[in-house]
């Protein structure tokens, strides 16, 4: 029933279904940046603009000052129709032709019999053929002939007269058209052009701040220093820097009294810990102290995975790492357990990150896989915007259900994963604040192996 519905509301509004069509062409086919939209926002109006002023001018100035040249000319060739009519055929029209040169600026001539040409092709974009031929039929009211095509400087127009001669008269083509329409097409483009150039100019100045703004905060995502970030541009955008560094503030003072905190318990609970590891020193070898002393141990790696996840290695810089001696690295560990693995990369060897943050990212991974499986494979790919790094294993994995779970600070899986008494709960939650301090994440999921998949994914 309710597809039927739907179907009934489709056919009800075809002009709606049509439109939404349109715009969704529309949006994947604009420009999705700003500054290319600012653009668009600028040049399709004054485009707009002068296609409707160059289609008035042509229209009503253009035509209207053609027109009365041409009616002008036609006046003039009007005028000399009626002389050489007035005179007898047989008188000599010398004087006729000299005053037709000297005073209107035409080149005439008076040819016994003939017939007049048969008519040429109008030219589509014309506009002089077509006044010309309505003036002359209005005001002659003869047969006639023009060719308006033939040489761009002058235009040709033959009359038959009613004695049976054929009058030819040439003319400046400017004298019955507005040559000069460039001119105006000229300024009109060059103004456009010289307007256009200010706007990007200006543009662009106010695109910067809005891209320094985005580098920072990206920056500030990835963990990295932003020292030389400063608002600038209009007072929307400076203001928005200006929340930005409060913000980057606020953050930078939580972390650092976090750490202050953590780092002080640390060094409260080190003091303790060091009197116990004194007290059982002093104790001998006992047998029965031998469970306080891995306590002892236990507590100490606790304590520092847990100051470890609260500093996050924020404090390091960001250098270059060489995915091949990572590799390395964990093949070493992967032997001291007995485990097997197999490596690849592909792409560049050396990647942008904080060294020490990004090795205990993958290491931690691996070490999770290292103790519930036997067969790890680990993946690097390095492109243009994006390092994945994905680790798969062959052992029990863990349900989908708790795969988010398990990144949370101190959760303890009660399956087939289960944390052993060494672990501190923190292993994958330190990975994931790393990868995130990178600007990336980090996701689990099925392995073709038959287990656990983690896929690690940081900006290049």
């Amino acid at each position: 029933m309710a597809s039927f519905d739907s179907i009934r509301r489709e056919a009800a509004n075809p002009a709606d279904n049509a439109w939404k069509r349109f715009t969704r062409w529309l949006r994947r086919r604009l420009p999705m940046g700003l500054y290319a939209r600012s653009l668009l926002i600028v040049i399709i109006p004054m485009v707009l603009l002068q296609s409707v002023v160059a289609f008035v001018f042509m229209e009503r100035h253009w035509q209207l000052v053609t027109q009365r040249l041409s009616a002008a000319v036609t006046g003039d060739v009007a005028a000399i129709v009626d002389l050489i009519a007035t005179f007898p055929a047989d008188r000599d029209i010398s004087e006729i032709v000299r005053i037709a040169r000297d005073q209107l600026d035409l080149s005439i001539s008076v040819e016994p019999g003939g017939e007049l040409p048969p008519p040429r092709p109008k030219p589509f974009f014309e506009i002089l053929d077509q006044i010309l031929s309505e003036e002359i039929s209005n005001q002659i009211r003869r047969p006639f002939w023009i060719d308006t095509v033939g040489n761009s400087n002058l235009v040709e127009i033959r009359i038959k007269l009613d004695d049976g001669r054929m009058l030819r008269v040439y003319a400046r083509r400017n004298q019955a058209y507005a040559s000069n329409t460039h001119i105006f097409i000229v300024w009109m483009v060059a103004a456009s052009l010289v307007l256009l150039s200010i706007a990007i100019l200006f543009l662009r100045g106010q695109i910067r701040p809005i891209l320094a703004l985005t580098k920072a905060a990206e920056n500030f995502g990835k963990g990295q220093k932003i020292d030389d970030f400063a608002p600038r541009g209009a007072v929307e955008i400076r203001r928005a820097g200006l929340a930005f560094i409060q913000m980057r503030e606020r953050i930078e003072r939580q972390i650092e009294q976090r750490t202050a905190m953590l780092t002080g318990v640390s060094h409260d609970l080190r003091t303790i810990l060091t009197r116990f590891r004194l007290q059982l020193a002093l104790a001998g070898n006992n047998p029965d102290l031998e469970s306080l002393n891995q306590d002892v141990d236990d507590m100490q790696n606790m304590l520092e995975g847990y100051l470890a996840f609260a500093r996050g290695e924020a404090e390091e810089d960001v250098g270059q790492l060489k995915l091949s001696d990572l590799m390395t690295r964990l093949a070493a560990e992967a032997e001291l357990h007995g485990k097997t693995l197999t490596t690849s990369i592909e792409g560049e060897d050396e990647v942008r990150v904080r060294p020490n943050a990004f090795t205990r990212l993958v290491a931690n991974l691996a070490s999770n896989a290292y103790r519930y499986a036997n067969r790890v494979n680990i993946d690097a790919r390095h492109s243009a915007k994006w390092v994945t790094i994905t680790v798969d294993d062959d052992g029990p994995g863990i349900p989908e259900r708790s795969r988010e779970d398990v990144f949370k600070p101190f959760f303890r899986l009660d399956e087939a994963r289960n944390l052993d008494s060494s672990g501190t709960g923190l292993g994958l939650a330190i990975a994931r604040d790393i990868a995130r301090s990178h600007g990336g994440n980090v996701t689990l999921g099925d392995s073709p192996l038959g287990g656990l998949r983690a896929t690690v994914r940081v900006p290049a």
